[in-house]
């Protein structure tokens, strides 16, 4: 089997646009979280979100080019292009060596409630353009960057809910782990507007605790109240490690396990089965002991259910070992389909700058989380062999398991 390393990162998130911002808002622990009025407008009943920079590509690509973007594939866009230079990859090397894309995005529905609303005013199909139904499907990400980077490899978007960007990067690792590809972009995109996330509020998933933003994200917490929505997009490229020695490229680590599962039940409950069975197959993928695992950046949502089941899995495997834990998302909030990816990228960054970064806003474990080595402070930390969860709506579940050394 070839072994898979990850060679360039770019990010575009509520806590930072570039790596440097993003490292930096992880260790202070700074929360990603704000109010947006258009949503309160709408009929949210809550209008608690990350805040992601809104992304202008007018002077940076030609209208023809533009016109068939969505707002999460923009997003997507400005991921890749850091990822792209962190990785030491130009226009030119694209032209002469195959490169695959695997991105996680599972829905479209600014673009497709825009052109709906076109058509309804206009009463012509045509007034929508030509560029609405590359905005409007779920394949817009890929779609647009194959397009546009000239890409000949593997094409394809994974629509798997809130583990849509995990399972993005663990069949991409399987994709050159069995030769099939040298290069993959890999990652995971979530549009913001309004638009895009209304069911979900409709379902009382959210935070109604607005008058504090930043402490409305309480992954573990027993006062948790709900998710807080977020969103942007995170591109990792994956390279065989052969392929990236010879190019000398940097690395920032290694995916050495992919775990996956399906719970078999509820289509909106999770399963502490469902998470244990995905951990332990990423663990018995990568050849390693519980032991090994030096910290678990958990999917916790701050949901009361959710948070129970993973927390309830965790115990089960690590509750010997006391492994550190905590969520991102108590900064970030829930990026949805793009978390599963952003969540290794962040972790990596711990990893090379040799920290964890806290669990903000845990004051009061449950009688689940109080079994585990949450942290609610950043602290210093050398870190080797992390795992990083993600499920979703479903039922879907993806662990993947990485290490910074490369043995």
């Amino acid at each position: 089997m070839k072994r898979v390393v990850i060679t360039g990162l770019g990010i575009h998130s509520c806590i930072g646009d570039n790596l440097t911002e993003v490292c930096r808002s992880l260790f202070m622990g700074k929360s990603g979280i704000g109010l947006d009025q258009a949503r309160l407008e709408y009929g949210y009943r809550s209008h608690l979100v990350g805040m992601v920079k809104d992304v202008e590509l007018k002077g940076v690509l030609e209208r023809r080019k533009r016109i068939t973007f969505s707002e999460e594939a923009a997003f997507a866009y400005m991921a890749t292009e850091q990822a792209l230079t962190d990785a030491g990859i130009d226009s030119d090397w694209l032209a002469r060596n195959e490169v695959g894309i695997i991105y996680g995005n599972d829905s479209s529905a600014k673009a497709t409630i825009e052109a709906h609303n076109t058509i309804v005013e206009t009463k012509e199909t045509t007034a929508v353009g030509a560029g609405a139904v590359f905005q409007s499907m779920n394949s817009s990400v890929t779609m647009n960057l194959a397009t546009i980077y000239g890409l000949r490899g593997i094409n394809m978007t994974i629509s798997a809910a809130c583990a849509s960007g995990s399972h993005a990067i663990g069949l991409g690792h399987l994709y050159i782990r069995h030769g099939l590809q040298n290069m993959i972009i890999c990652g995971g995109a979530q549009e913001t507007h309004y638009y895009g996330q209304a069911s979900f509020d409709a379902l009382n998933a959210f935070s109604v605790r607005t008058d504090e933003p930043h402490k409305a994200s309480r992954p573990f917490d027993a006062s948790r109240d709900g998710l807080v929505p977020s969103g942007g997009a995170a591109t990792l490229i994956l390279e065989e490690l052969e392929h990236a020695k010879k190019r000398g490229a940097k690395i920032y680590g290694e995916i050495i396990g992919y775990g996956f599962s399906s719970n078999a039940g509820n289509i909106s409950q999770p399963s502490s089965q469902g998470c244990e069975n995905a951990i332990s197959r990423a663990m018995m993928d990568a050849g390693i002991m519980k032991k090994e695992i030096s910290y678990i950046n958990a999917h916790a949502t701050s949901t009361i259910q959710g948070d129970m089941c993973e927390a309830i899995a965790l115990t089960n495997i690590f509750q010997d070992y006391n492994t550190p834990v905590s969520s991102t998302k108590s900064m970030t909030g829930h990026e949805c389909w793009m978390a599963g990816a952003s969540e290794v990228l962040y972790t990596l960054l711990m990893m090379q700058h040799s920290f964890i970064a806290p669990n903000i806003n845990f004051e009061t474990p449950d009688e689940y989380s109080e079994k585990l080595n949450i942290v609610p402070v950043a602290i210093e930390k050398k870190l080797d062999v992390c795992l990083s969860n993600s499920f979703g709506f479903g039922g879907t579940n993806s662990a993947l398991i990485f290490r910074k050394s490369i043995i």
